[in-house]
């Protein structure tokens, strides 16, 4: 029964999330101080609940081999700190204005790529998987010495972010687990097998995605006051969202063509197109000098990604597959 429950928080997350920031906005209009205290406190260990069964499904060890994979995993670098940022920053000026609590948010959507869902789409897209693995492996930790440095440059001087202060937060939200997730990882392989350890692998999702539901809620209800005293700024934010996700996926897939090698285009574009949200999620709600309705951004980040994830596996499998020209996929639409 609890692997039914956590399986189907992890395959219906969207709506998971859409009802938790709903309910949270709600919950937070009413509740009292006692209240939103207990839920402060109860933030760290919902952290870890999201963070620490995510890093066991990631292969740090993939790293090892990226001189086999250097073409994607270059590129994807490329895009993630070059293009990502950049185009994060055009964004922002031109649709936040002077709102830099959600400039911020998509700063960090913008500066944490790969996530667990890089792989899977990879797998499902027929895009080349070691690839998407090593490229998961070396973005994640580049982001990890990158991301304050990044963010000093960035957040205006008048926030007070302490780029060193957010290394520490780092360290206990992101390496620690991190560190615990590559321990159990090879405890569990040793002890069940890879095959084994494959039919464990969505309990760890589940527990993650079960984590972002609760953090997701608690955030929202700590920042409610704040999102709704400017409600359609607030749904606004949804707007440059999607431009950032479809100029990400347009870029990957143009440069993807360099490689000459489809499977590997596939790779790259789901190895910049999926941010990881959990742990962009995780820095905000826990980090010292972080504008508190950052979170927002984040949060609607996860009802934007997936289906752009699943688009573009359909565009991948169902137009390019079947070797069909998108008129011909859209005239077969329109003709059914």
């Amino acid at each position: 029964m609890i692997h039914a429950l956590l399986t189907g928080i992890k395959e219906n997350l969207i709506y998971v999330v859409v009802a938790s920031l709903v309910a949270g906005l709600a919950f937070g209009q009413v509740a009292g101080t006692e209240t939103k205290g207990v839920l402060r406190a109860a933030v760290v260990p919902i952290l870890f609940l999201m963070i620490y069964p995510m890093m066991i499904n990631i292969d740090l060890r993939e790293v090892v081999n990226v001189r086999d994979h250097a073409g994607p995993v270059g590129l994807s670098l490329l895009i993630n700190f070059g293009v990502a940022p950049l185009l994060a920053v055009g964004l922002s000026r031109w649709f936040f204005g002077g709102a830099v609590e959600y400039a911020v948010g998509l700063y960090f959507i913008a500066l944490i790529p790969t996530s667990g869902m890089t792989a899977a789409w990879t797998g499902l897209a027929d895009g080349d998987l070691e690839a998407a693995l090593v490229a998961m492996a070396v973005n994640l930790l580049a982001a990890i010495v990158i991301l304050p440095a990044y963010l000093s440059v960035l957040v205006p001087a008048d926030v007070g972010f302490d780029p060193s202060t957010l290394y520490r937060q780092l360290a206990q939200i992101v390496v620690v687990p991190m560190a615990a997730g590559t321990v159990t990882r090879r405890l569990l392989l040793r002890r069940y097998s890879a095959a084994g350890f494959k039919r464990l692998k969505p309990v760890f999702g589940g527990l993650s995605s079960l984590g972002v539901m609760l953090i997701v809620f608690v955030a929202m209800t700590l920042r409610s006051g704040q999102i709704l005293a400017d409600p359609v700024a607030s749904a606004v934010t949804v707007v440059p969202l999607v431009v950032f996700y479809a100029a990400i996926l347009g870029i990957a897939a143009a440069l993807g063509r360099l490689l000459r090698d489809p499977a590997r285009g596939v790779a790259l574009v789901y190895a910049t197109s999926m941010r990881n949200l959990s742990i962009a999620l995780a820095i905000v709600v826990a980090a010292d000098g972080v504008p508190s309705a950052a979170v927002l951004p984040i949060a609607l980040a996860y009802v934007v990604q997936p289906p752009l994830g699943a688009v573009y596996m359909h565009y991948r499998r169902d137009i390019v597959g079947e070797g069909l020209s998108l008129r011909e996929a859209v005239g077969r639409i329109g003709s059914g």
